[in-house]
């Protein structure tokens, strides 16, 4: 748990996926003093607006395993560091502990039997755990301009509703409203999809999306913080604890993505749509 003693400059230092950095956010702004710098992944670098500053971990060098003295330098300049990156590695304990810099380090994710919802863990190893839920909250403009998106894809294939299904429900919404696709970088479909470079654009364009249907996956995460209507198709994961958090999130569970069928992802959809 993090020390209360009063630190006028403190860092964060999150890794991590996107839905690692996103469920995180409300411990991250709980930590917040007079001024505060994030260091994480470089694709999570845009979502830190909560931040005086963020930059990627790898611009730092402090991944290096001789960093150069000017990261040293660097860290010195802060009164309080919070770590979730470094902490399996003795190596890089050791070295910290011998500069004498003011770590603190946090566990990176929740144990594998956790019960608890990981936004919930992440504030209470910060000694915030009054202020649960957790709720990710990213700063975009809520609006709705009448069509729904879909992103088929996840960190893992296990996590995958079929894709053939994703198909037959676009057809079906698709009587009711347009239907985008979303896709990563490294994402592809053989037809047209909507990608974005800078993961705050992203959030801000499903922001404006009248219902979100995905995968467990950090898009996921990132639709439900930004405020759209979500449906979370969970199979091979549980909700409980990586489940998107919003007012408007709604999670249809199977005991394997294989037993979703499309009748109930189509429901919980046009519910989604209805609900104020």
């Amino acid at each position: 748990m993090i020390s209360k003693s009063r630190a006028q400059r403190r860092l964060i230092i999150r890794p991590g996926a996107i839905g690692d950095f996103v469920v995180a956010i409300p411990a991250m702004k709980a930590l917040r003093e007079v001024s505060l710098e994030v260091w994480t992944a470089s694709q999570n670098v845009p979502l830190a607006r909560f931040a005086d500053h963020a930059c990627s971990i790898v611009s730092t060098g402090i991944d290096s395993l001789d960093p150069p003295p000017s990261v040293i330098a660097r860290l010195r300049q802060f009164d309080s560091i919070v770590s979730w990156y470094g902490g399996k590695r003795p190596e890089f304990r050791d070295w910290v502990e011998s500069l004498s810099l003011p770590f603190e380090f946090l566990q990176a994710l929740p144990p594998e039997d956790a019960t608890a919802h990981a936004a919930d863990f992440f504030l209470e190893q910060t000694g915030n755990g009054q202020l649960k839920p957790g709720m990710p909250r990213l700063d975009c403009p809520r609006s709705d301009h009448g069509f729904a998106v879909i992103h088929p894809f996840s960190g893992s294939p296990r996590k995958n509703w079929p894709l053939d299904r994703f198909v037959e429900l676009a057809k079906r919404l698709e009587s009711r409203m347009p239907v985008k696709w979303c896709a990563g970088p490294e994402e592809s479909l053989p037809w047209p999809v909507v990608r974005f470079d800078d993961l705050h654009d992203l959030a801000c364009w499903l922001a404006s999306a009248r219902v979100y249907v995905g995968n467990d996956s950090g898009t996921s995460h990132l639709a439900a913080a930004a405020g759209a209507p979500v449906v979370a198709l969970f199979g091979a994961t549980n909700p409980a604890v990586w489940g998107p958090r919003g007012e408007r999130v709604h999670i249809v569970e199977g005991a394997s993505m294989d037993e979703i069928g499309v009748d109930r992802v189509c429901a919980a959809s046009l519910f989604a749509v209805s609900c104020p």
